[in-house]
């Protein structure tokens, strides 16, 4: 009955997957749209995140935004991709905490991005895209390091 419940675990795990695939896909298409914003109209930042300190918002500024979105885009839409490499899901898992970190500094440190819709949404994102993909950590196999640490406990 083991190999069963194993097939049922790996089919479901499996489907998680697909959905993050998705949901990476997604995100990554906001973030080229965020992108696309930034470099058109920095009152995008002043206007939406940053309300608390428009001021601080320039030109230089919002497209440091917008390449850091980029970037943070390609490697989410990579990971989408090839979402079975460890390396590249563990660099898109931070992106997410780096996002979450930053927009989390912004509001309760520096104060410069007031809890609104615009810095709400990408708490959320960041905040279900981790815990999503610390969920869908779990469907990868076992390293051969991990194995070898394993058998060398036991012994």
């Amino acid at each position: 009955m083991e190999p069963f419940f194993e097939l049922c675990y790996w089919l479901s795990m499996s489907r998680f997957l697909n959905v993050l695939r998705s949901w990476l896909v997604m995100v990554s298409i906001i973030a080229f749209g965020n992108t696309v914003q930034s470099f058109r109209d920095n009152s995008f930042l002043s206007e939406k995140l940053y309300t608390g300190t428009p001021e601080f918002v320039n030109g230089l500024q919002a497209r440091t935004f917008g390449i850091w979105t980029l970037l943070s885009s390609i490697i989410r839409c990579a990971c989408a991709i090839d979402i079975q490499n460890r390396t590249l899901y563990l660099i898109t898992l931070w992106t997410f905490v780096l996002a979450l970190g930053h927009f989390l500094s912004e509001a309760f440190i520096y104060k410069t991005a007031p809890l609104s819709i615009g810095v709400m949404s990408p708490l959320i994102v960041a905040s279900f895209s981790i815990i999503g993909m610390l969920i869908g950590f779990q469907c990868f196999p076992e390293t051969q390091e991990e194995v070898g640490a394993r058998q060398k406990k036991r012994n």
